[in-house]
């Protein structure tokens, strides 16, 4: 890749991510009225209560820092989003795969009869791989993965390609959503995929990394070197053919821009909604 299709890349890539970050900007507190509500209405909604105004809870500080409080987490949650939309597009470019292929879900029926639909957010099927080198490349870390796991032999014999959940950490002790995991690992072997947990930091609770590498998931933490068995940014250099490391290292002073934008508007008692 030449200077100025990396740069184009990056540019792709770069606006994937800071459009999800984008979307913080609008992030208002609701405060149980079932709707985002400004800085004004907050007042009104407080000043009316007497209980919380005899506390002085309807000072702009307070709006403040519910915004921010709620903000934050929107931050993560834009930042994993544009992380997951991200992946799947390096897999559609360095891998050769189409937007479909790219994609894996799947359908279940649920208590009342009526079918849901459930999905990871990437997939690599070693037969829709384009360039022989790339499916080379993934063949033979699909078959380490399965050792180092120690899927049984005959189970890693049928493996096809692999799934991806792609998170940009892992702190959350949510027990449904690790429970839909489980499930989603269990239907990933048995249509003959590994299933993969990419987490682009380092931020994972040991019991949660225990508990997904106990149900067989290849968990991929956000360290710099290692094995692509074990490192994120080995596997997505190795295996997928991709320097994410240099992607973020060359576009860092961008997202810190960007993060530190949103950390101002959140961290303020001013709201230019109205």
């Amino acid at each position: 890749m030449d200077v100025d299709q990396q740069q184009a890349a990056d540019k792709e890539y770069l606006d994937i991510i800071l459009n999800r970050i984008r979307v913080c900007r609008e992030y208002r507190p609701a405060f149980g009225q079932g709707r985002k509500i400004s800085l004004r209405e907050f007042q009104q909604l407080y000043s009316s209560d007497s209980f919380y105004s005899w506390f002085g809870l309807n000072d702009p500080l307070v709006y403040a820092a519910h915004r921010a409080a709620g903000g934050i987490t929107s931050i993560y949650r834009q930042i994993g989003v544009g992380c997951e939309e991200l992946f799947r597009r390096i897999l559609q470019d360095h891998l050769g795969l189409s937007e479909v292929q790219a994609k894996w879900s799947y359908e279940v029926a649920a208590p009342s009869g009526r079918k849901r639909r459930l999905s990871l957010d990437g997939r690599a099927q070693l037969s829709d791989i384009v360039l022989e080198s790339r499916r080379t490349a993934v063949g033979e870390w699909l078959a380490e993965a399965s050792a180092y796991l120690q899927v049984a032999p005959e189970v890693a014999s049928i493996l096809k390609g692999a799934v991806f959940e792609v998170r940009q950490g892992y702190k959350s002790k949510d027990s449904k959503r690790q429970n839909a995991d489980m499930a989603n690992a269990a239907t990933a072997y048995s249509q003959g995929y590994l299933p993969v947990l990419i987490v682009l930091s380092t931020q994972i609770d040991s019991d949660i990394a225990e508990r997904y590498e106990h149900a067989k998931w290849l968990l991929l933490q956000g360290h710099l070197a290692g094995s692509f068995v074990r490192s994120t940014y080995v596997f997505v250099n190795e295996v997928i053919g991709y320097d994410l490391v240099g992607f973020f290292q060359r576009n860092s002073p961008a997202l810190k821009d960007a993060i530190t934008e949103i950390l101002h508007t959140l961290l303020t008692a001013d709201d230019d909604s109205g």
